[in-house]
């Protein structure tokens, strides 16, 4: 199913969304890499829902306001993009960065949303388990750490970018690094507030995640008042990507469930 680009403004920034799909709204916060590709995970859900997968303002095609200056005013700003677009009753997706974003969303204002997924979110820590560096590894490593079936890697590793792909990623490095270099991949107060998303959850976790160790699944489902954990064998940090097929039922038995 052919994903629509259009833009949204709020507040004088524009920002690109990918869309495809009717019925019920699922918001998709993309993680570190931006929204390089239109996945086949997001066709299985546009199948049944509405999906929309914005570029966050900093990322790909997007402005880069520099009001923006950390997850907290990216969260604030999103919650003036749902109300902006007239989305209600949303079903909130996060991977990673995109994870600890929704969190941030939801611990300030949960009026507008109905669950949340997380897969594999950063924002929290268990003490003692530091996550991956990537911002010390090199870009090989980096992309490699991001999966258990190195075929995906591979696949990647054997494209050539183009000068403008090329400028696009270095755009969205600059960003990461101002959301996620200090502290490392987390909000210190962010846990403790965790028990204001008073929502249906649902926690995915790859068992061969070298970026967010699996130790942080139970902190997720424990601090979250009404979660459900699936962890995933054979899987890394992506795990709508290495198992596009079996997350996307896994989603979609959840949100019908929703009461």
């Amino acid at each position: 199913m052919p994903a629509e680009l259009s833009d949204l403004t709020v507040r004088g920034v524009t920002v690109k969304v990918h869309r495809a799909g009717r019925g019920k709204t699922v918001l998709f916060l993309h993680g570190a890499g931006g929204v390089p590709q239109w996945l086949p995970f997001f066709d299985a859900l546009a199948e049944h829902y509405q999906v929309l997968v914005p570029e966050h303002p900093g990322f790909g095609g997007s402005d880069d306001p520099p009001w923006i200056r950390s997850i907290s005013d990216l969260a604030l700003f999103y919650l003036d993009l749902v109300e902006e677009a007239g989305l209600d009753r949303i079903h909130l997706i996060g991977n990673s960065l995109g994870g600890w974003l929704a969190a941030e969303i939801l611990i300030r204002d949960r009026a507008r949303f109905r669950s949340l997924t997380q897969l594999a979110p950063a924002g929290i820590r268990v003490k003692g388990v530091p996550p991956g560096d990537n911002f010390i590894w090199g870009p090989e490593e980096a992309l490699r750490n991001l999966y258990h079936d190195q075929a995906f890697a591979d696949r990647i590793l054997a494209l050539t970018p183009s000068e403008a792909q090329m400028d696009v990623m270095l755009r969205n490095r600059f960003t990461v690094a101002k959301l996620g270099w200090q502290p490392r991949w987390y909000d210190p107060d962010l846990e403790k507030w965790l028990h204001r998303i008073k929502l249906p959850a649902l926690v995915v976790w790859g068992g061969d995640d070298k970026i967010m160790p699996p130790a942080y699944a139970a902190l997720w489902q424990e601090r979250l008042p009404d979660a459900r954990l699936v962890m995933l064998e054979a899987c890394g940090h992506l795990p709508h990507v290495e198992h596009a097929a079996a997350v996307s039922r896994q989603v979609r038995d959840f949100i019908e469930g929703v009461a």
